[in-house]
């Protein structure tokens, strides 16, 4: 190892550890007095350390930048499955299987349209490769949704029938959003049939619906593992975070390494994990949660920092602010609206206004984008996913406590009036 690329990575540890202290010290405050999440506060970080600033990290003596961030993307949205998985209530993806088929079947659908379409028309890009960008930024993210709604201000303010619903969608959407990337990423680089056949069977078939009962029956099986070496007193001191930091890449390796969709089977296996042991009781008594924020996700807002491409964003010109504007405002609000009936836990238009604006894009689109450029070449999945990432992480992390706290008091309000 070079000094060059020790000094890097010294550097990196020191930004990393000191944003986590720092956040731990400071987050309600940045939080509720000026409205910044951790999120944003990393993705700052990371930019001016990058060589737009400072220049202090340069991610191209680490190794390939995308490798990078698309594996360091794949980790955290595992983890951060888990975390998700383990502090919903028990069994909550089954009892609410209904309103979860219409927030991943038509809400998901007409967010993957209206985004591609966005791009199709803004840009002008060809119709394939817009939808293509459409599909990597459709899935809403858990690492962003966490910090949306979870904290002193959100938890009073906003009903648990929301703040679960946000979650569960956020978890679910991500590995199936594998499914709408795939699509346009087969049609782009085989001929037409192959493409749609390829797609029908072997991504929907194997790589998606039968991810979802291998990671249930690994979860269940470590459920029940962990249950017996309790009862048997064969482990000494049990740490249940590191028991799900480990089944979370275990399974997301093994699921990869048989040729099924790895994200999506740590999810149903966190699901089934916390069926058997009582996932939400451990997840609080250990602060799973916050620990997995702390620790799993930050960094890679960190390295997104680093690797922004600015120069190919101001090529976009007006038309790129445009089109980060007109998706968040189209791709997923009128979604809602449009289908709120359907969703139990949406009462009312101020619940669905709430819920069709906080679909926050994040570290899954980051994945997916780069999975993308990795299959078809095609760089605009980048720069202009990288570009309403951005876009969502600021709109949505500032928008999180004065809208909470908004709906908080119109449903107190409502109360008094009542």
């Amino acid at each position: 190892m070079n000094h060059s690329t020790s000094s890097d990575i010294n550097i990196a540890l020191v930004a990393l550890g000191g944003l986590v202290l720092v956040l731990g010290l400071l987050s309600g405050f940045l939080k509720k007095r000026l409205f910044i999440s951790d999120p944003i506060v990393a993705l700052l970080v990371g930019v001016l350390l990058g060589s737009s600033a400072f220049g202090l990290l340069d991610l191209a003596e680490w190794g390939k930048p995308e490798t990078i961030l698309e594996e360091g993307s794949r980790l955290t949205i595992a983890i951060q499955l888990m975390g998700v998985a383990l502090q919903l209530p028990k069994a909550y993806p089954l009892r609410n299987w209904r309103s979860l088929a219409v927030l991943l079947g038509p809400v998901m659908l007409l967010m993957w349209l209206s985004s591609g379409l966005l791009v199709y028309l803004i840009l002008g890009l060809p119709f394939w490769q817009a939808m293509l960008i459409g599909a990597v930024i459709t899935p809403t993210d858990p690492v962003v949704s966490t910090s949306i709604v979870t904290g002193r201000v959100a938890e009073p303010s906003l009903p648990e029938r929301l703040r679960n619903i946000i979650s569960a969608e956020s978890a679910a959407n991500d590995g199936l959003a594998y499914a709408f990337v795939l699509l346009p990423i087969l049609i782009l680089t085989k001929p037409p049939g192959e493409a749609v056949f390829h797609w029908l069977t072997k991504t929907l078939l194997w790589e998606v619906a039968a991810a979802v009962p291998i990671g249930a029956t690994i979860g269940y099986a470590a459920g029940r593992l962990l249950l017996w070496a309790e009862a048997n007193q064969t482990i000494e001191k049990q740490s249940f975070l590191a028991y799900t930091v480990a089944l979370s890449l275990a399974v997301l390796g093994f699921v990869k390494l048989i040729g099924s969709d790895g994200i999506l089977a740590v999810f149903a296996a966190g699901t089934v994990l916390s069926m058997i042991v009582g996932g939400s009781d451990r997840a609080e008594e250990e602060g799973v949660q916050e620990a997995v924020d702390r620790f799993f996700t930050l960094y890679i807002f960190l390295l997104l920092g680093l690797a922004l491409p600015w120069e190919k964003w101001l090529d976009l010109g007006w038309k790129g602010l445009f089109l980060a504007i007109s998706v968040l405002l189209v791709r997923r609000l009128p979604a809602l609206l449009l289908l709120r009936r359907f969703l139990p836990q949406v009462r009312g238009m101020q619940d669905a206004l709430f819920m069709g604006w906080f679909g926050p894009i994040g570290v899954a689109a980051i994945f997916y984008a780069f999975l993308s450029l990795r299959r078809t070449g095609v760089e605009d999945a980048w720069v202009v996913g990288s570009l309403i990432i951005c876009a969502s992480i600021f709109a949505h992390g500032l928008t999180a406590v004065p809208l909470a706290q908004l709906y908080g008091k119109r449903v107190q309000s409502s109360r008094a009036n009542h």
